[in-house]
């Protein structure tokens, strides 16, 4: 899905602090940047990094990294957002208790690159009732940067999965609105969608559904147990008892834009959830490309679209800010549509895993105990799947 890169323009020297698998820094390299440095504590992931970035630099804890690397233009971090509260509820960014995200600050202050970009979820922005991203501003605005942030849904690469997420940049030199903010898109209806697959979450079914025509819902890393959770997906096409399956995780990294078994490497797969975890913790790479373009060639961004948020008023979807002051604006979360990818085209069909009795007659007790709406051929399918699955029949 990448396209080709020009070769004549002037890369960007990059430094991934919480790197994980390399989901950001794989699609600034397509993008035509290069990564000078990657920073990661997990042991599986950095079995996976060592493997995938054999020749980069792989510091294993960014507590004892001392220094970037001077050539770096780009700081990349995509730390824990609950850092970002535990941070704002110390008395100073520097205290051994305030998160990692004071490592980030720590090194901004010794390195002062071209560009700081962050990914994170969108609990970021209603964390602590938004007291956390106010905390991230604050102390950036202090350290002399303009910034700007967006929510943007991973189905405007052209991947069949709804991950909405926040990529938020920032600079001391450059305009991250010309980055993030120059472009949009509106985001497409239903029509070239297909009707015969349809994804959802089977851990859920009481107050949410996670339901998506041809694609699955966000991917997950798992549950707190590190059981792996991944999306189930309705086929009402398919024959009875494969009417509702699971992809496997070689199906999850192509959903992330990686390439099949990126994260099947050696000290990787030694604990049973440990891939779903790495692969659903990712940056889907699709974004990070069409990020790292812009990085390369930024767009220019009119400001008269935005509208000056008031001291208390709650994050919006997509804002920027400088000298204390910030904006709403109106950009969605689909700065570009490109060629979409069906689901059922993506997963293997044959390796597709029927859910199990356990698994699927959770959920359907609990439907049958939802204020929420399903669609009655859904319901049926289930029903049936759950009378199939039963080994006790």
């Amino acid at each position: 899905m990448s396209s080709e890169v020009d070769v004549n323009q002037k890369s960007l020297q990059v430094a991934g602090l919480f790197a994980g698998v390399g989901g950001l820094e794989l699609g600034f390299e397509r993008a035509g940047l290069k990564t000078a440095l990657l920073c990661e504590v997990w042991a599986p992931a950095q079995a996976v990094l060592g493997t995938r970035f054999p020749d980069i630099p792989l510091e294993p804890d960014v507590q004892h990294l001392a220094s970037l690397p001077g050539d770096c233009e780009v700081v990349t971090a995509g730390f824990p957002c609950q850092d970002l509260s535990q941070a704002g509820r110390t008395a100073g960014i520097d205290g051994e208790q305030s998160g990692l995200v004071s490592h980030v600050f720590r090194l901004l202050k010794r390195h002062h690159p071209r560009w700081l970009v962050l990914e994170n979820v969108r609990n970021m922005l209603v964390l602590d009732k938004g007291k956390a991203m106010f905390h991230l501003v604050q102390e950036l605005e202090a350290l002399g940067y303009t910034w700007a942030y967006r929510l943007v849904d991973s189905r405007f690469t052209g991947v069949p999965q709804r991950r909405q997420r926040v990529l938020f940049v920032a600079s001391l030199t450059e305009d991250p609105r010309d980055v993030l903010l120059a472009a949009d898109a509106e985001e497409p209806g239903t029509t070239d969608l297909t009707t015969d697959a349809y994804g959802f979450y089977w851990t859920e079914g009481l107050r949410g559904l996670g339901w998506a025509q041809d694609a699955v819902p966000t991917v997950k890393g798992g549950s707190g147990l590190s059981i792996p959770s991944p999306p189930a997906i309705w086929v009402p096409g398919n024959p009875m008892g494969h009417r509702i399956v699971t992809p496997s995780i070689s199906d999850a990294e192509q959903l992330q834009g990686f390439d099949k078994d990126w994260t099947l490497v050696e000290g990787a797969t030694e604990k049973k959830g440990d891939r779903w975890k790495l692969v659903g913790n990712a940056v889907t790479v699709g974004v990070s490309e069409w990020l790292g373009r812009n990085l390369l060639s930024p767009g220019s961004y009119d400001e008269s679209e935005a509208v000056e948020l008031a001291e208390h008023e709650r994050w919006p979807n997509a804002a920027w800010g400088r000298h204390g002051r910030r904006w709403r604006s109106s950009a969605s979360m689909w700065p570009e549509v490109r060629p979409y990818t069906h689901l059922l085209d993506l997963v293997e069909c044959d390796e597709l895993t029927p859910l199990s009795y356990r698994a699927a007659a959770g959920f359907y007790s609990r439907t049958q105990r939802a204020k929420l709406k399903f669609e009655e051929a859904f319901l049926l399918d289930m029903k049936k799947h759950v009378e199939l699955m039963d080994p006790h029949r």
